[in-house]
């Protein structure tokens, strides 16, 4: 399915019935990623899977910016009056969710965040040294978002309001320093640093993150 929001056309898939969730894919995903996790989460919950601004089917912008792709979510949740969801993001999902949060709190339940980061120093160096050099040769904006952006404070952490699962593979790209960071400054925040995981294992093609969430997911 297609939606207009305000000058953005966002393509998402709603399956399943029950308490609402949001799922967020990462950068260069699209929300196929979550096919396995959709599927058994719209057992129990009504589940929209969105491609992101400029992913999947969605429309290419002329920018990218983690705070555009936040407002997407926050526009996509009022035009189609989802009441109270519930965010799952995975790395760039992760950032968003936590925008939302930190911008609309109120209009959220809860978020579950995988492989986020605060700032691109958050990402170990050898991944950098990675993009920067994938940036180089390929000039995808998308990468330099990931290579500029975000920016989120501690303080702007705590203004979130809701209850938040923070999750990292043992062998993530993120810095595990990182998800604490994130944690920590996040009033009602529990952290999980999941053992032989890396960033995307058990979440893309898998189902495997729902044993961890659905008790959060009420």
């Amino acid at each position: 399915m297609y939606i207009q929001l305000n000058s953005q056309v966002i393509c998402y898939e709603k399956t399943g019935e029950g308490t609402p969730v949001i799922l967020i894919h990462g950068n260069n995903g699209n929300l196929h990623d979550f096919d396995a996790l959709a599927e058994t989460m719209s057992m129990y919950h009504t589940v929209y899977a969105m491609d992101s601004r400029g992913h999947g089917e969605s429309a290419t912008p002329k920018e990218y910016h983690y705070r555009d792709m936040a407002d997407d979510v926050i526009n996509l949740i009022t035009a189609l009056d989802i009441e109270k969801p519930y965010l799952v993001g995975y790395s760039d999902g992760g950032i968003i969710a936590l925008l939302v949060a930190i911008k609309a709190s109120k209009l959220l339940s809860g978020i579950v965040c995988c492989g986020a980061n605060l700032s691109p120093s958050g990402i170990h160096h050898r991944v950098l040294r990675e993009m920067k050099k994938d940036y180089k040769r390929t000039n995808d904006p998308k990468i330099l978002m990931m290579l500029e952006e975000p920016d989120i404070s501690p303080s702007d952490l705590r203004r979130i309001s809701v209850p938040a699962m923070i999750f990292a593979g043992e062998d993530d790209c993120i810095k595990e320093k990182e998800s604490e960071k994130i944690a920590a400054n996040i009033p009602e925040a529990e952290l999980h640093i999941l053992p032989d995981e890396n960033h995307e294992s058990y979440i893309v093609g898998t189902n495997r993150l729902f044993k961890y969430i659905s008790g959060f997911l009420r």
